[in-house]
């Protein structure tokens, strides 16, 4: 297919342009759910789609089509060049063919397995899920989401991008709800973070079966449960909790267009300044944070973003000083600052924007039992159930599903409605222990939202269990 772009690129580019490029996406997805141990529903989609950018006058132009008939590339093309040119005399930067790298590669998600799952593997799987939690009357409602996607990304350019790359994505999401008189909890397994790449594997009935099992456990445990305490003290957090303390806390503020302004009106700014790359101390020694596509599994795994830049690690925080932001070519090239290969977007309608993509706390050297055993009073928490953060991203408030009262070195009961609050750039200071290799999780989120008009993208964190020294704690009613 590759070659065929390039055939189409040569025979349809107009004259008069600086650049020229086709982004062919294709998309397949398949799930299916269960509720209380029955059957909910199942759904399909099936897309594919050409993006078509050209460059002219410094400025980028963009129109889009699900056909590649010459005559419509033509005429689309001619769409993209006018766009191009009208803006070209309000650009707040000049881009160069740079900005476009001249790449060739292929890549493909790593498998273990590579057969195909069939829907009545599937639904039989969620359908057993669900019903294997309905363990107790209390349990009052019981769900699982089973969902499988492959797309695939071609990009050919008259700078001579030749790209192909195909990921493997799958996603997995447990839960149950326990009602005792007036009392409900929920908790589910690694709340919505449950993506990443793979094959058959990553359905395995086994490991989702200990899931459920543990799912179910312990929503009745909080039925039992105390409220969390209110209190000032060390806050332990389980990778389930911290890949949302990574997103929402580091992840979004460092992007670069949102450090550039161009977030505002919509997702928010950023307390970040462009002044503060290289410089600022967002958190303690310990904060090493990491831009890591090549971490196996994880779901935003990539050799190349969409603009055709190679991916590799990067680190975005060093020693809790922030040396880079999220930003790909384009913002670089605005705010001459260095970034990473992170512009992408939701489907072939869309213009790339800057992404998270994984986003990773690398790990350090306690482990989790030592973590616990040198802490007086803490809690631990687990999995997250809200949040609220400030346009700035900086001043936020955090609720859990599941805690446990650490005291004296030990985790002893089990807390209820757990919430903790702080800001940003002081939270990260606080960070006083990041656990082993052993205590880190890869996760994910399927849904991150950004731009106008709004994208909905997959993203990757992985993380350890950190602890956090006099934080704010507080219970509350579910």
């Amino acid at each position: 297919m590759a070659m065929d772009l390039s055939h189409i690129l040569e025979a349809t580019v107009p004259p008069g342009v600086e650049w020229a490029g086709i982004r062919r996406v294709r998309s397949v997805e398949r799930g299916f759910s269960a509720r209380d141990g029955a059957y909910d529903g199942a759904r399909q989609s099936e897309e594919e789609g050409y993006l078509l950018e050209v460059l002219a006058g410094g400025m980028f132009g963009y129109a889009a089509l699900a056909r590649t008939e010459l005559d419509a590339v033509r005429s689309a093309f001619g769409r993209a060049l006018a766009l191009a040119r009208a803006a070209s005399p309000l650009a707040v930067h000049a881009f160069g063919p740079e900005t476009r790298p001249a790449s060739t590669q292929s890549w493909e998600s790593p498998r273990e397995r590579h057969a195909g799952l069939g829907a009545d593997f599937l639904c039989e799987l969620a359908t057993s899920l669900s019903a294997a939690m309905k363990i107790s009357d209390r349990i009052v409602q019981t769900s699982c989401e089973l969902s499988l996607r492959d797309l695939e990304i071609e990009i050919a350019s008259t700078s001579g991008a030749r790209l192909s790359q195909t990921l493997h994505l799958g996603f997995q999401s447990l839960g149950c709800v326990g009602r005792e008189g007036n009392l409900v909890q929920r908790r589910t397994v690694n709340g919505v973070a449950r993506i990443r790449q793979g094959g058959a594997e990553l359905f395995s009935a086994g490991g989702l079966g200990l899931d459920a099992e543990r799912a179910a456990r312990e929503v009745l445990e909080l039925l039992g449960a105390e409220d969390c305490p209110s209190m000032t003290g060390d806050l332990v957090l389980a990778p389930d909790q911290m890949h949302l303390q990574i997103h929402e806390s580091v992840g979004h503020p460092c992007e670069l267009d949102r450090i550039l302004g161009d977030e505002r009106n919509f997702a928010g700014s950023t307390f970040v300044k462009k002044s503060d790359i290289g410089s600022l101390r967002y958190g303690s020694e310990l904060m090493n944070i990491t831009f890591d596509p090549s971490l196996a599994g994880e779901a935003a795994c990539y050799a190349f973003d969409d603009t055709g830049n190679p991916a590799r690690k990067e680190y975005i925080i060093k020693d809790g000083i922030l040396v880079r932001a999220l930003g790909g070519l384009e913002s670089q090239a605005r705010s001459g600052l260095p970034g990473v290969a992170n512009q992408r977007s939701d489907n072939w309608t869309r213009a790339s924007i800057d992404r998270m993509a994984n986003l990773n706390l690398e790990p350090g050297q306690d482990s989790f039992e030592s973590i616990i055993g040198g802490i007086e009073k803490g809690v631990y928490m687990e999995t997250n159930r809200s949040w609220s953060i400030d346009d700035y991203r900086n001043k936020f408030q955090f609720g859990c599903e599941y805690a446990r009262l650490i005291e004296e070195g030990r985790i002893t009961r089990i807390l209820r409605n757990p919430n903790y609050r702080g800001i940003s750039s002081s939270f990260w200071k606080s960070l006083f222990k990041v656990g082993d290799e052993a205590s880190r999780l890869t996760l994910g989120a399927p849904n991150c939202g950004k731009g106008e008009p709004n994208q909905i993208l997959f993203v990757g964190h992985a993380s350890p269990v950190c602890a956090f020294r006099g934080v704010e704690i507080f219970g509350g009613k579910a």
